[in-house]
């Protein structure tokens, strides 16, 4: 029997590299070798997305990437967080429970105070709870995350012990798979790739706006002559994650005799960009055309993630004597 894998992706705008290397491609490998949960988080969205077309637009939007990146709802169950309400009722539930000073040492909460957020709302500050409820309803054995997530599966687990001790075994504790071999991949000012930066290079741009992207990649002014290290050219460090090991190793031979300029390699870095994911691209534009397909997908996901939770669910109003 497969071991049960659960993840979910706020739906925040278009995906970069970042993303797909970060997560997206992750998520993709694992169908293969595991029973996969996969959830478009629009309820976490609802933090910060204040327009509800923009928010049915974006998580349909995700679908999309996802299911053109190679997701297969043959193999992975994939679904929109918000057809699975059972999740808002056991997040009160848990909240009941949950002590407040747990919840007051979460990243989120303390990254927000720290930063002067005006207003935060409550929502905010029960994030934490939302998602260990996302995770304890479907029973995973792993919920692979980075080492910045991983303080969210702690808390679902004090959570669900917490549950276990009161009322009876009820909550399974996941492991947490830390996923150590991600890179973390440099945007185009070279700080860390992210929306927030604005410094990203989207999978999915138009071929001239991802060029605009790819040549907008921060270089020093060294001479096309000079030797350049590698580890400190931007563009190279992105073209490594995509390239075939050949070509890598003569590009950073190139770098270190001299003679490579950053033109050239931003249009290298271009060329591999459109031929690795050239497959997804134009499966995309076909997705596109099929959309009663895409809402499909996520309905028949929605389905059986829902009889999943109501069962847990069912368990947790009988302990609690709600039913």
């Amino acid at each position: 029997m497969k071991k049960r894998v659960l993840s979910g992706m706020q739906p925040s705008g278009k995906p970069h590299l970042g993303n797909y290397l970060g997560a997206m491609h992750q998520h993709i490998a694992l169908q293969d070798e595991a029973d996969c949960f996969y959830f478009i988080a629009n309820y976490h969205a609802l933090t910060t997305v204040r327009d509800g077309e923009k928010l049915r637009k974006m998580s349909y939007e995700l679908a999309l990437d996802y299911l053109a990146l190679g997701l297969d709802p043959n193999k992975a169950t994939f679904f929109l967080q918000s057809d699975v309400p059972e999740v808002t009722e056991l997040t009160w539930i848990l909240s009941t429970i949950t002590n407040i000073g747990l919840i007051e040492r979460a990243h989120a909460w303390k990254d927000a105070l720290q930063k002067g957020k005006k207003n935060p709302s409550v929502g905010l500050f029960i994030y934490p709870i939302l998602m260990a409820v996302d995770i304890l309803i479907y029973s995973p054995d792993s919920v692979p995350v980075g080492q910045d997530q991983k303080q969210h599966v702690e808390i679902a687990a004090d959570i669900a012990g917490t549950f276990n001790h009161l009322y009876g075994e009820t909550f399974s504790i996941p492991a947490v798979d830390i996923r150590e071999d991600v890179a973390v991949v440099p945007g185009t000012d070279g700080q860390k790739m992210s929306k927030s930066y604005n410094n990203t290079i989207e999978i999915f741009a138009p071929a001239d706006e991802l060029k605009k992207q790819v040549f907008s990649v921060k270089t020093d002014s060294a001479d096309i002559r000079e030797s350049k290290d590698p580890a400190e050219c931007i563009p190279f460090q992105l073209y490594r994650q995509f390239a075939s090991k050949e070509k890598t190793a003569e590009m950073e031979s190139g770098l270190r005799e001299g003679g490579l300029g950053y033109g050239t390699i931003k249009t290298q870095l271009f060329e591999e960009l459109l031929d690795f994911f050239a497959e997804a691209r134009a499966r995309r534009l076909e997705l596109e055309k099929q959309p009663d397909y895409v809402r499909e997908v996520l309905k028949k996901g929605g389905e059986k993630a829902r009889l999943i939770a109501q069962a847990k669910l069912d368990e947790v109003r009988t302990k609690v004597g709600l039913s």
